[in-house]
């Protein structure tokens, strides 16, 4: 218990500056009736709660393991494995997301299931895999960061010249879901964990910049989704 209430700051600093300003704006500017205020309030009390659970299971099981992952991988000595695993654990972790989820269930409602919420699911999260693949093969190789963003961002604006016109703002939020609660400390820590154990790696200018590199594949993903629908 003394550990979980470890975190009560860092939840507090981020619920309750949104409930004040909903409070604020329900005194004196937008009034709720009763019951709405009553779930506003039994909602964030629950997400205060899982915030606190949420922040303690990082701490105790995705970081560890993450960074665990990342060590022993290179330690077989096999570049193919090592890839595949993080193509792989990706996949996998971004469709645990529950960002992803909520964009994918929004973006079928809103387009009449036009778009279907599997298929985009699927999509991001190969896109991320795939991206993850490439930052773990960037710090093997020791090739500059700026190059992946410089021809991922180029390929991106080619995309969206040619990318149907309602794919592309779904193509640019589907980059930003995926830097969501569970994806970000995973992978995260398997960068580091990779990074630390390589000679002549550092675990802080080679082990971060995953996130930005795998954010660039759920973009380019729905983009060629787009072009391929349309």
């Amino acid at each position: 218990m003394k550990e979980l209430l470890k975190h009560l700051p860092e939840v507090a600093s981020a619920i309750l500056p949104i409930t004040g300003i909903v409070l604020f704006l329900h005194a004196f500017v937008a009034p709720m009736d009763g019951e709405s205020l009553a779930r506003f309030l039994g909602g964030a009390l629950f997400v205060s709660v899982g915030l606190l659970l949420f922040l303690q299971g990082v701490k105790t099981g995705l970081l560890p393991m993450g960074e665990t992952v990342g060590a022993e991988l290179p330690r077989f000595g096999s570049v193919a494995l090592i890839l595949g695993a993080a193509l792989i654990l990706g996949i996998v972790v971004t469709m645990a997301e529950p960002d992803v989820r909520v964009l994918a269930h929004q973006v079928g409602i809103v387009s009449s299931g036009a778009i279907g919420s599997g298929k985009l699911v699927l999509v991001v999260s190969l896109g991320v895999g795939a991206c993850v693949c490439a930052a773990v093969l960037r710090i093997i190789l020791g090739v500059p960061i700026a190059w992946f963003f410089a021809i991922g961002y180029l390929l991106i604006i080619a995309l969206s010249f040619v990318t149907p016109d309602q794919f592309v703002p779904v193509a640019f939020d589907a980059g930003g879901v995926t830097t969501g609660p569970v994806t970000v400390p995973f992978i995260l820590a398997l960068g580091i964990g990779i990074a630390s154990v390589l000679g002549g790696r550092s675990a802080i200018s080679d082990g971060f910049g995953l996130i930005g590199i795998a954010s660039i594949g759920p973009v380019i993903g729905i983009m060629i989704l787009g072009l391929v629908s349309g």
